[in-house]
Parts: structure tokens; sequence; C-alpha cells
């Protein structure tokens, strides 16, 4: 007898209450086993691949894409004995195979010589995304349905099965006139299916009333992901309607083409989660994931700390000068070294010499709590929303060990890959506004921490250098803290100190 189990919808960390469903990996009919990733979720703070608890197969699929779910809500039904369950297999949608085909498992397909016109079928060739099948005879336990091009699949194999839904529908009686009645199982291919193989279809085609899922191989999956372009909204111009690189890339710059505004005469939504109004004057998009748990944060920071910001304008002449001796030294060759990079050394060592300001607030324990570690924070900003990860015990790190870390989170943000942890327990911020060519701002605080440092945009500017109005390199600095733990003198020798090492890196070795 089969066994059905469901799969709940875990917390993905810190007591998370819900998710959003972003992309499943399995479909229903689909072989999983334990630990294979099976869907993609979106939680406040990143998105996270949830493996599969199970070894069986997918009969059910509770949630689909785009579903806002709460935490132990089942998602998914396992079949974890489907030994016993032949009767109520998935069968494949029309098209793949011939209607009325056995939902045993067929012979290996017949060769060139079995075709009315002499020619190899599809099925039996293997041509398509994967190349030639070593052989079209379906395993052991398989069902004997195959898209065109990808062969059958032994059951717990990496590649999935790709199946309908629901079953396909009944092939008429033979005894309707002139239609054929179905062939037998010896052979699987008939002319009238052919057209079907070499016809290229909408990655979202579907046969009939049943669904077949977005075809892409993995490395495309990655570049629709990392450009934010929705695979289902693709048309795909490959073998059997497979979406190719070309397809993304191309769908991609078109949608960049597009305007961001709407007007009354333009009812298409600028953004592919928005919906235009029935007026055409405007795109409402559901406030959630990240951009809700930011707009939360930043609220409860705003009317809980009080924040101070204090400013200094900065001649960075001699930090440009350092970067430019980093570029070219073989030793930092394989980091990228950035003016980033020495503000954040100098924010570490000002830390280093004022520990009081790497603390937070307790308001349940009514206690101050200072930070012996500095787990360093870098604003970034991405396609899903503003995240803050954090280099964990960036205080231990030297110049070149600060650099790769920086560009690692960095690139993790910006490919949605952050995790939970990677954004807790931040001691101390640095948002970087000068990248989008802004002066200065008075950044608000990350919630649990007690100063956050913007760094604006180096220009060449008259500046008086010893004497004499000179063109430097000159930045402005704004830091933000809060006044129940910083008071202003804190927050002033802290500032002072990071605009002393960007004056003059060579003080850094001192205080270091």
């Amino acid at each position: 007898m089969p066994t059905f189990e469901k799969f709940n919808l875990p917390d993905a960390g810190e007591g998370l209450t819900e998710a959003e469903i972003v992309q499943w990996h399995v479909a229903v009919g689909d072989a999983v086993t334990v630990n294979q990733t099976i869907v993609e979720i979106e939680t406040a703070k990143s998105l996270v691949e949830l493996p599969s608890p199970y070894t069986g197969v997918v009969t059910e699929i509770l949630t689909p894409e785009g579903t806002t779910v709460e935490v132990g809500v089942p998602i998914i039904v396992v079949d974890t004995d489907p030994t016993g369950s032949a009767p109520s297999a998935p069968k494949a949608p029309a098209g793949v195979v011939p209607d009325g085909a056995d939902a045993a498992p067929a012979p290996a397909s017949p060769s060139a010589g079995d075709r009315p016109d002499g020619a190899a079928s599809p099925a039996a060739t293997g041509a398509g995304v994967d190349g030639p099948a070593a052989s079209a005879a379906p395993a052991a336990g398989g069902s004997g349905s195959v898209l065109v091009g990808y062969g059958t699949v032994e059951p717990g194999s990496a590649r999935r099965r790709r199946r309908a839904t629901e079953p396909a529908p009944t092939a008429p009686p033979a005894a309707s006139g002139p239609v054929h009645s179905a062939p037998e199982p010896a052979a699987p291919s008939v002319p009238a299916a052919a057209p079907r193989a070499t016809a290229p279809a909408p990655a979202s085609a579907a046969v009939g009333h049943v669904h077949l899922p977005v075809l892409a191989k993995p490395p495309v999956r990655k570049l629709a992901k990392d450009l934010g372009v929705d695979l289902a909204s693709v048309a795909g111009t490959g073998p059997g309607g497979i979406v190719t690189r070309e397809d993304v890339q191309a769908y991609h710059e078109q949608a960049k083409a597009q305007p961001l505004a709407t007007y009354a005469d333009d009812d298409q939504p600028w953004l592919a989660t928005g919906a235009v109004t029935p007026d055409g004057r405007q795109t409402r998009v559901p406030v959630k994931s990240v951009r809700k748990r930011t707009a939360e944060a930043m609220v409860t920071s705003a009317f809980t700390a009080p924040h101070v910001t204090v400013f200094h304008t900065v001649d960075v002449t001699k930090t440009m000068r350092l970067v430019h001796t980093l570029r070219e030294d073989r030793e930092f060759a394989d980091v990228r070294v950035t003016p980033l990079l020495v503000t954040a050394k100098a924010l570490l060592l000002a830390v280093r010499r004022h520990p009081e300001i790497n603390a937070s607030w307790d308001d349940a324990a009514q206690e101050i709590v200072y930070k012996h570690y500095v787990n360093l924070g870098i604003a970034a900003a991405t396609p899903r929303g503003l995240v803050v990860p954090n280099i964990k015990d960036a205080h231990r790190l030297d110049l070149h060990g600060l650099a790769g870390e920086i560009a690692d989170l960095t690139a993790t943000a910006r490919a949605g890959r952050t995790s939970p942890t990677d954004m807790s327990d931040g001691t101390i911020t640095i948002t970087n506004v000068g990248v989008f060519g802004i002066d200065t701002g008075t950044p608000i605080l990350n919630p649990g921490e007690a100063a956050i440092l913007a760094f604006g945009a180096i220009r060449e500017q008259p500046w008086v250098h010893k004497g004499k109005i000179k063109k430097r390199w000159v930045t402005q600095l704004a830091l933000s803290f809060d006044h129940r733990l910083v008071d202003g003198e804190l927050g002033a020798r802290v500032l002072a100190d990071v605009a002393k090492v960007l004056e003059d890196p060579a003080r850094g070795l001192v205080w270091g």
C-alpha cells in the first residue's frame, strides 16, 4: 500500500513565521531522494533551498509558486512506498507518448526500419537537449513515458523526470470510424507524433489542459535567477521548446528597454509582481519578503532608537594613492581593492580604539550589551531589496582577508543567496552610498546595532592643502548612532578616527 508523507514548511531560521514559494524543482510524478533540493523559498531575509526529508515519488504539490505560506503548513506530499501504487501512477501527457499506450514499461524503441518512411523516430535517436541517448528502453520500475530528447531516467537519479500533473486524455475507442487503434507497446512511435518532437513550443507549453514544467538546463536557470527573469515568461526556442541562454538574455534586454512608468493608455505593469489598476494609472505591488522585513526593521529602528548623525568632509588623496598601489601589488592580485576596503579597515581600527561604540541596547533586560567581537555589516542593494549581511569576526582579518570577505559577501547578496545566519548578530555597519554618486546621507541604524557609517562619493575638488589651493580627492562621511548608547563625544571621536586613517592610511600601522 502507498504511504503518503506530508512535508510541512519548516522555520528557515530565527523564528520566521512565513515564507514565499519561489520555485518548485520537482513536479508531480517525480522521484525524489533524501536531501534532494525540491523547492526554493524566500523568507523575510533570504532565499533558501529546502531538501526533501523523504525518498519516494511526488504525488501532490499543495502550494503553487508565488504563494506565501505560514511555517508548519504542508506544501508537498510524497509517496514513500510507491511500489504498491502502480494503478495511480501519473501518466505522461498526450504528445509525449502515443495516445492509448500501455502504462507498463515498453520495450526498446524501434529501429529506422520500423518506421513507414524509414527514418528513425526522435525518441529512438535521442536528439534534442542532451545529445544521443544510450538506450530508449526504460529502466526497471520506470514508467516508459519520456519527453522527447530526454530519454528515460532511473528512479532517484540526479535528473528529474518531467511529468504532467494529471493523466492524459483517454484514447478514443478502436471502433470509432477510421481512427487507428492504439499501437502496441513494441511500437511506441508513430509518424503522426514526429512533428511534435521537433516543433518548438513555448517554455510553459501545455498539452491539452495539462501544463508541463519549464524546460531549461541548470546553468540557464541560474542565469535567469541572477537576472531576475521568470522562466515561465520566456518562450523557448531550443529543441523541444527548451529555454536557452540566448532566450533568457533576449528577454532580459527587452524587459530593460521598457519604460518604468505607465500611462492611462498603457495597462501593462512595469514590475513583474505588480498589477495595473483598472484605470491604468497605477501599478500596485504586494509588500512581502525582504522588502517587508526591511520596512518593519527600519520603522522599528527609527521610532525606537533616538538617532543622531555627525558629518565629516575628508581629504582622501593618500587613500586613493594607496588603492592604486595595492591594485598593482602581486599580493592583492586575487582580490578587488577599493576605497571601501580602506574605509572598512579604518572603521575597525576606530572600533578597537573606542569599543563602547560596538554595543546594543537590550530593552527587555534594560542592559547595554558590549560586544567583544566585530561583525561588520555591509549594506547591499539587490533586486530583492536592501540586505545587510555581515563579516563575522572582521576584527581578526588583515587587509587582504577583509578584501576577500567583502567580495564574497557582495557577490552572494547580489545573487540572492545570503542566508539568515549571514545577516544575524551584526555589531556595526557601513553603507556605501558613494557608488550611486551620493555625497552623504543620514543612515538609519540596523536594528540591534549602535552605529552605522555612510561613505559618500569621492570627487576631485579644490582643497586647501599646505596653505595652497590644490585639486584633491575629497569625500564625506556620516555616522549615525543610538543616543541611548552613544553620546555626542564618543560618536564624534569615532568618526574623527575613521577620517584620520583615510587622510593618512599610514596611521593605521600605528593604531593596528
